[in-house]
Parts: C-alpha cells; structure tokens; sequence
C-alpha cells in the first residue's frame, strides 16, 4: 500500500526509488435470499443508476471494535434489565425512529441517514473476518484477498487529477487478536490500487502536513531534469517495463511523484487552513480531526476516504465493549467513545451538507458485529455477529428510514435479513457502479464485484 510518510529516511532527486514509496501491506441460513428473482438488476436499471451517480464519492467510517446494538441504535426499551442495558432510548428528527440516549447530536440528523437494524454474518465471531466481509463484500478464503471497495472504485473511475483515488485516515487497523487482513488494500487488484496511508494524527499537537513535496534546496528544474533522467533509465529496462509487476510499480512511482509535486494535494490535508471554531466543532480528537480531514479531501477531488475510528482493540476504550481489562465496559464507552462518534459524526454531515457535498457524498458508519444481548458478569457484552445496526446516508442514499429489524432481545434478525455482500452491493450502486461486473480476478478469472445471488438494498434507494 502506498503511505504518505515513510519509515526511513527517502531519496528523492539525489536518489530517489520507486521502492521508497511502495510499502507492501499484510501480504442464508436464514434462507429469505430471492435469488431466481432477483439475480441480479436489469440492464436499464444499472445503467441509470450509473449515470445518475457517476461523481458520487464515499467517506467509510468504520467503528473499529463493534458497537453494541443494542446500546446505539436499536435499543430495547421493553427488554429485561439484563439487556435493555442502562439508556434510555430518545427520539429522533425522523419520525418514529429512536435511537440510544448516548447520541443526541445524532438524533438531530436521523432524517438524512437510514439505519440497517438487521446485518448479520455467520462466519467466525473475531473482529478480522467483519472487517474482511463489511469492506469488501467478502471472506478472504483460498488465499484469495478481495479488494476494498475504495480499491474498487479507483480500478474502475480512476482518480480525479493529482489527489489520490483512496485514501485510509488515520492509520490501517492494526491488531484485533485473529492474525488475519483485514480488507482495507486492494486485494487481488494489486498494489497500484491500495490506499494512500496519512499513518499520523492530525490532532496531535506536532501534526504538520505530510511531506508531500520535494525538499525546498530541490528546484523544481532539478526535480524535473531528475525526472528526465529516470525516463531515460526506464527506456533502457524495455523489457523489464513489459512485465505486469513494472507497469504497477511505474505507475505507483508515477501517482507518488505527482503527489509530491501538487500544491493541490498538500493542501487537502492542512487543517490548519481550517478555522479553529470549525476544528472545535468536530473535536479535538484523533477521530474528529480525521473526519474533518475526510471532508476537505471529498472536497479536493478524492473519491473514497475511510476514517477508522481506531487502530486496535487492546488496551484503549473502544466499541469493544467485553467489560474487563484490557478492554472497556458499557458505561466507559458511553462516556468516551460515544460522545467522541456523537460530535464528530454529526459535525461531518452538517458540514456536507451545508457546502453541497452531502447530495454527492455517501457516508457510512459500521462496525464489524454486534454485541451479544445479555450483558455478561464484567459489566460488558462480547462478540455477537448475529444481528447488528449500520448508518448509511448521502448521495441517493434515502435518509430517515429504518430497514429490517431484530428480534425482541436484538439476538437475530426478525425482518429483512442482510449480510455484508449486500451492504457492499449497495455501496458500489449508489457510486454508480454495477454491483455485478467483473473484475479480473486471480489467473485472470473473472470476479464480480458483489456475487450474482446479491442485490443491493433496495429500500435506501
């Protein structure tokens, strides 16, 4: 994956290799699926669906840890007490929706997002194989890593000028406790297509642009005779230059140096041109100041940001929410995590909308799994992949609707049963993408971008 900083010191115009840019990354039961009927969308549907969202962008923030569903956004007012947990459940701008009390900024916003009551998966309960399945559609299985739909999105629509086409604030999810990828580079698309890593935090109080230019005793005309001369040396490795690895890591190199050289890049991911009452508004925290960030970079032509919330789940307050060391309980996360989500998240959509970007801007909020729904002795609720909530809003996606539901104790879904497949199906139509085409997949066999057998969700459409 290509990284905006580097963990070594870097040669450029005296030396500089394409290497140094380059950092290689790690590496129905239910049975309510209508797939005779619904195989996949008519041709007159996808291509209208593509057109009217050909410029669409996504800003994914995914909720590293997996939030309770029960204690967000699907509360169980009537539940027994071992449950329903300690919130009450406020109502919300939309009619008829309500959510947990830990979030009232967002209940002000709840008319310009849906929620998915009923996501499900049935595979392994760790957190690697969530983050694997809600970021591509899929489980890594046979060796097969699928890319991310940010990955997907820069394969097929390319990127817009000198910015990148994918970019991952802060850092990539690092341990979760299962030693599996976790979804976020570009599989089996290759390098040339993972994320451009920011891999600092921008609240920090020595946060400073990444270096994206050459250094300053480097004269443009230098730069450029520096560039001149690599192309000669590229001319005389003809045959090397034929084989697929070189095309990656030409145009990598290529995509970097354009990076380096582009005022308008650098200038994407400078807070400091941001008023501080407008920072404020976000927070002051890692996630805030990465939400904030995502914004001006959709504002600078990138096409796909994800924002995770968090790098581990160890040793710091997260969604992960088992109750002893060395995680958190239910009233920490209320404290801290949610509070922190609240602000910054309701910041983002008020600010997209109030430049016009929210029509064009799907923003997601997900996390990997649910918890389980009867509060355990440590005063937490561990890993439940059974039933749990997302976020989805912007673009053509429809706010102010709930979709599916679980079941009295919020354990399984009761209605409209959805698995991650169709949440990534949903993602790549509302970027104007069809959810069915092929990409070219290992040994050149074709992969569809979501499978045949799944649709995208209808109902936010």
């Amino acid at each position: 994956m290509l990284r905006l900083d580097a963990p070594r010191n870097v040669r450029f115009c005296d030396g500089f290799t394409r290497r140094d840019f380059l950092h290689a990354g790690a590496i129905a039961p239910l049975g309510l699926t209508l797939a005779g009927y619904f195989a996949r969308a008519s041709e007159k549907d996808a291509a209208a669906s593509a057109a009217k969202n050909a410029d669409t962008n996504c800003i994914m923030l995914f909720l590293v840890g997996g939030p309770s569903q029960i204690d967000t956004f699907d509360p169980k007012p009537n539940a027994p007490a071992e449950v329903r947990g300690p919130f009450r459940p406020i109502q919300t701008k939309a009619s008829g929706i309500q959510i947990s009390e830990i979030f009232p900024r967002v209940a002000q916003h709840a008319d310009q997002f849906s929620i998915i009551r009923s996501v499900y998966h049935t595979a392994t309960a760790v957190h690697d194989t969530g983050h694997q399945m809600m970021q591509t559609g899929r489980l890594f299985q046979g060796g097969i890593e699928y890319p991310h739909a940010g990955s997907v999105l820069h394969y097929l629509k390319g990127q817009r000028g000198d910015v990148p086409a994918y970019v991952l604030l802060p850092k990539p999810i690092g341990r979760t406790g299962g030693n599996l990828p976790h979804g976020h580079t570009a599989g089996f698309l290759g390098k040339s297509y993972d994320p451009f890593i920011l891999n600092a935090d921008p609240n920090a109080p020595n946060f400073k642009v990444p270096d994206l230019l050459p250094p300053e005793q480097i004269s443009p005309v230098r730069a450029e005779r520096r560039q001149r001369l690599r192309d000669a040396v590229d001319g005389a490795m003809a045959a090397f230059e034929k084989s697929p690895q070189a095309k990656q890591l030409d145009d990598s190199f290529n995509l970097a140096y354009r990076l380096m050289s582009s005022p308008k890049a650098r200038e994407a991911f400078a807070l400091d041109k941001e008023p501080a009452s407008v920072r404020d508004r976000y927070g002051r925290t890692r996630f805030g100041q990465c939400c904030l960030m995502a914004r001006r970079l959709i504002e600078a032509g990138v096409r796909f940001v994800t924002v995770n919330m968090f790098e581990t789940v160890f040793d710091e307050i997260t969604w992960d929410i088992h109750g002893s060391r060395p995680f958190t309980d239910i009233q920490e996360m209320s404290k801290l995590v949610a509070p922190n989500f609240d602000q910054a998240y309701s910041a983002l959509l008020e600010d997209l909308k109030a430049r016009g970007l929210y029509e064009s801007t799907i923003v997601t909020a997900m996390g990997e799994f649910g918890r389980t729904p009867k509060i355990n002795p440590a005063g937490g609720r561990d890993h439940h992949p059974g039933v749990w909530s997302i976020l989805m809003g912007g673009g053509p996606i429809q706010g102010g609707r709930i979709i599916g539901e679980s079941d009295e104790l919020g354990y399984i879904p009761k209605t409209r049963p959805v698995v991650p497949g169709e949440v990534a199906a949903t993602i790549f139509r509302a970027l104007g993408l069809d959810p069915h085409k092929d990409l070219p997949g290992p040994q050149g066999r074709p992969i569809p971008l979501a499978d045949y057998s799944l649709q995208p969700i209808r109902e936010l459409f």
